[in-house]
Order: C-alpha cells, then sequence, then structure tokens
C-alpha cells in the first residue's frame, strides 16, 4: 500500500531520517525544510517520488501553499507529520521572553498552521493520519530548563485530542508520537544553551550535561524508530500515543500509574463536589509532618 507523506523538519534530525525510510518502503514524500537542497542527495536517490518544498511552518500563508503543491504534485497526502521543532535550555526565570516565545512559535504554532491548512485536504479525501511529534517531556514533563519546548508539547497533545475528537467522523486519525532521547542533533546544532546561572547548576546544569556532555550519546536509534512509525501508518489499529524508547516507554507507564493511583485515593473528594453527591466526603489520611 503505497503512501504519500507530508513531512516538516525534513532536513536533519528525525525528520530526514523518516523521509528515508518512507522512501525506502515504496512511498512518496513531500519533504518540507527552510532550506529544501539538503534534500538534493535523497532527490538524485529517489528521484520523482521525493518532493522537497521550501517553508516555514511558522507562515500560515505558507503552510496552506506547501500543502497545496504536495497535493499537485501526488494527488493526495496520506501521513501529515508534524516534526519541526527545537528546544533552547535556559531556567525560566532567566529566558529571554523572546526567546521562550520563538520556541512557542515553531513547536506548537507551527504544529497549529500545518495540522488546520490541512484539516480541509483530509477531509476531502475522506480519511488521513495526522502524526504529531511531541517528546517523552510531553507526557511525563519536569525536564528543567526546556519550559517552552515542553509547555508546547504539552500544548501538542491537547490539541491534538480535540483534532482527533472533531476529525474522527471524516476518517481521519491522529497518532501523538513521544520519544524519549534519540541520536539525532536535537541536543547538538539545533540546541542553544545561554548562561546558566549557579543557583541553577544542580537543575538545569545538570539536564544540560546529560543532554550535550555524554559521551555514549542517547539510547534511541532514530532509524529503528522512523521504521516502526512507517510500518504504524500503514494500519487500521494504531495508539493515540506512541512513546518511543525505553524511557519513554517506562516513564509513560510509571506515570499513568501513578496518576490512576492518586485518582482513585481522592476519587470520593472529587465526585463530593458535585450537587447531587454525599457531601462532605472523607479526605485520605495526610501525610506525617
Amino acid at each position: 500500500m503505497q503512501q504519500t507523506w507530508f513531512i516538516t523538519g525534513s532536513s536533519r534530525g528525525f525528520g530526514r531520517t523518516l523521509v528515508r525510510a518512507a522512501l525506502e518502503a515504496g512511498d512518496l514524500v513531500a519533504a518540507t525544510a527552510r532550506r529544501p537542497e539538503q534534500l538534493d542527495d535523497l532527490v538524485e536517490q529517489f528521484g520523482d517520488r521525493i518532493r522537497p518544498i521550501a517553508f516555514d511552518v511558522t507562515d500560515p500563508e505558507a503552510a496552506r501553499a506547501a500543502l497545496a503543491e504536495a497535493r499537485e504534485r501526488f494527488g493526495r497526502i496520506d501521513v501529515l507529520v508534524n516534526n519541526a521543532g527545537y528546544a533552547n535550555v535556559s531556567p525560566i526565570e532567566t529566558t529571554e521572553d523572546a526567546d521562550f516565545r520563538a520556541q512557542f512559535e515553531t513547536n506548537f504554532w507551527g504544529v497549529y498552521n500545518v495540522t488546520k491548512a490541512a484539516i480541509p485536504l483530509l477531509r476531502a479525501q475522506k480519511g488521513g493520519l495526522v502524526m504529531q511529534f511531541s517528546s517523552m517531556g510531553g507526557r511525563v514533563g519536569g525536564s528543567a530548563g526546556i519550559a517552552s519546548y515542553q509547555a508546547a508539547k504539552f500544548a501538542i497533545d491537547g490539541f491534538s485530542r480535540v483534532l482527533r475528537a472533531e476529525t474522527a467522523p471524516f476518517g481521519v486519525r491522529v497518532l501523538v508520537v513521544e520519544p524519549s532521547g534519540f541520536r539525532t542533533d536535537w541536543a547538538g546544532s539545533s540546541m542553544v544553551v545561554h548562561d546558566i546561572p549557579q543557583e541553577y547548576a544542580e537543575t538545569v546544569g545538570a539536564l544540560n550535561a546529560r543532554l550535550r556532555q555524554n559521551g555514549e550519546g542517547p539510547a534511541g536509534d532514530p532509524v529503528r524508530a522512523a521504521e516502526i512509525l512507517v510500518q504504524v501508518a500503514k494500519r487500521r489499529d494504531i495508539p493515540h500515543n506512541l512513546p518511543l524508547g525505553v524511557n519513554a516507554a517506562e516513564g509513560a507507564v510509571m506515570l499513568d500509574r501513578g496518576l490512576l493511583e492518586a485518582d482513585l485515593k481522592w476519587r470520593e473528594v472529587a465526585r463530593s463536589a458535585d450537587f447531587a453527591e454525599p457531601y462532605p466526603a472523607p479526605f485520605p489520611a495526610d501525610s506525617p509532618a
């Protein structure tokens, strides 16, 4: 089953690896990037099955034009992948507002722009898969130093839940991908580490050391991950959220178990807020001081 992909952030990292995996599976790819010439080697290898498109996800009009170009070239879009994104490192206290907003502009509003522009096309063709790249941080969160990035990833999950509810009647499916650490340049040339005050050495500084100064690099293999996603895209039965990597998989299970335990513990108190429920409800035993 040959599919047509539209992938943002295709020039490097996960995006480029996913472009190659889809092409090697025999699919067609509209590969977008700010510098599409970085895809020249893939064009030479795969010919007219790949269409590089110059595109900045922060531009809503450009999103519509890029999708129209892809549709004109290939006839339809079966898999839309919102992959473009980056993170800079600094504590919330000292992060420049402009930097925080610029990251959010790409990491969330870019997803919004491309997804919104694609909905009429997917609705008209009566189906398709929207694959949103979040991260382990978009499920588990709490990674010191990358507040803008993780806030955007949480926003993507909430946005995607509404998108799923609204577009399911049109045959559109939505998958949120949640990778842990993979050996891409996400923590390399794509990341700016700002000055980290001494007060944040044990939190933000420790994250920086773990991301950028680990000689072995992250555990995740982006080639394996891309191959997995290409196979998932060809299935009828897919999850709503897919953690990728050991840390993502185990972290998601640990978080979900903890949330379930807390929800059950406070269930009667939570229910008692409604008029029809018994009130007051007994609180759980408090922790010792």
